[in-house]
C-alpha cells in the first residue's frame, strides 16, 4: 500500500520518501530480487526480525545508506519470522545478519550490529565510491514498468523518489500525475503537473497527461448518453454535433477506439465542421496516447488518407 505525506508525496510510512532501491523479499521473489538483480549491482540482503530492536535499528541505517548510493547498490530485506525457508537455506543463525550478493553469489557479509558510521562506510565501499551517481533514468524506467504492470503504488514511489533529487523533472512529474489520475484524483493530478517548470511544459510526457485531463473534462458531460446519441445518429447520420458528443461519450466510457472512429467519420463527412473540432479532438487523443502508440499510428494514417484524398 502506498502511504502519502501531507503534501501528497508517497512515503515509506516513516515520514521519509520511499526508495526504489529497497525491497522486501519472500521465497517467491528472492531469486529475481537478489540473484538476478545482483548481476547488475551489488545487492545487500538484510536478515532481520521485528522482535529484535538491534536488527530493526541496523535495518534503518542500511536503508539510509543504500538510498544515498542512488542505485549503485540495492537492499533486499528478509523478515526471518515470515521467511524461515530462506533463512534455513542460507543457514542464518541469528539476526541481524547481512549478506552481499554479486553475480548471483554471496561474496561478503557480517553477523553483528555495526555502528551507523561503519554501515555507511560498508555500503559506500560496495558502491565503489560512487557517492550517488544520478540514476534518474533508471528509476524512471522502474516506475514506468511498474505503472504498465498495474502497480501504481510502486510507480508513484519511484516517481516521487526522482522528484526528491530533481524537483520539477518533467517525466517524474508527469508520471506521478498519471498515478493520481489513475486513482481518480483529478485535482491532485493537476496540482502535480503545476510543478513542471515553464521550459518543460511542452515535454511529451507532460503533454500526454494534460491531454488525458482535457479528455476527461470534455467527456464528463456526455457520459451516460450513448443510447440517446446513437438514436440521434440513426435518425440523421449527418448530425455532426451528435456524432461528436457520441465520440466524447465513448471516450468517457473507456472506448477510445470507438471515439476515434466517430471523430474520423466527422472529418470524412465534413472536415471543416465547427472549426475542425473533430480533427483537433483527434490531436488531443494522439497526445494522450503518445506518438509511438499503435492506435496513434493507425489513426494518423487514416486521418491523412481522409485529408489528402
Amino acid at each position: 500500500m502506498v502511504l502519502f505525506g501531507s503534501g501528497g508525496t508517497p512515503t515509506d510510512g516513516k515520514g521519509g520518501p520511499a526508495s526504489p532501491y529497497v525491497k522486501e523479499a519472500t521465497i517467491d521473489t528472492f531469486a529475481a530480487d537478489v540473484l538476478e538483480a545482483s548481476r547488475e549491482v551489488p545487492v545487500i540482503v538484510d536478515f532481520w526480525s521485528p522482535r529484535s530492536p538491534q536488527s530493526k535499528e541496523q535495518d534503518k541505517h542500511l536503508e539510509a545508506a543504500v538510498a544515498a548510493a542512488k542505485g549503485a547498490v540495492k537492499l533486499v530485506k528478509v523478515n526471518v519470522d515470515e521467511n524461515m525457508e530462506i533463512a534455513r537455506q542460507l543457514r542464518i543463525q541469528a539476526v541481524p545478519t547481512v549478506y552481499v550478493f554479486q553475480n548471483g553469489q554471496p561474496v561478503d557479509g557480517f553477523a553483528e550490529v555495526l555502528p551507523e558510521a561503519q554501515v555507511k562506510k560498508f555500503v559506500e565501499g560496495l558502491a565503489g565510491g560512487a557517492g550517488g551517481h544520478d540514476h534518474a533514468a533508471e528509476v524512471l524506467a522502474i516506475a514506468d514498468q511498474a505503472f504498465a504492470a498495474g502497480d501504481v503504488g510502486q510507480a508513484a514511489q519511484a516517481y516521487a523518489h526522482v522528484l526528491q533529487d530533481e524537483p520539477g523533472n518533467p517525466k517524474a512529474v508527469a508520471g506521478l500525475a498519471r498515478c493520481y489520475l489513475k486513482g481518480g484524483d483529478v485535482e491532485r493530478a493537476k496540482q502535480t503537473l503545476a510543478l513542471v517548470s515553464p521550459e518543460h511544459a511542452n515535454d511529451e510526457a507532460v503533454r500526454a497527461v494534460n491531454a488525458e485531463l482535457s479528455l476527461r473534462e470534455t467527456a464528463a458531460a456526455a457520459v451516460g448518453k450513448t443510447a440517446e446519441l446513437e438514436a440521434k445518429l440513426a435518425a440523421n447520420p449527418n448530425d455532426h454535433q451528435a456524432r461528436y458528443d457520441f465520440a466524447l461519450a465513448l471516450e468517457g466510457a473507456g472506448d477510445r477506439d470507438g471515439a476515434i472512429d466517430q471523430l474520423l467519420d466527422i472529418v470524412r463527412r465534413d472536415r471543416k465542421w465547427n472549426e475542425e473540432a473533430a480533427r483537433k479532438q483527434l490531436v488531443t487523443l494522439f497526445d494522450a496516447m503518445g506518438p509511438t502508440d499503435d492506435r496513434t499510428i493507425a489513426a494518423r494514417r487514416r486521418l491523412s488518407s481522409i485529408l489528402f484524398s
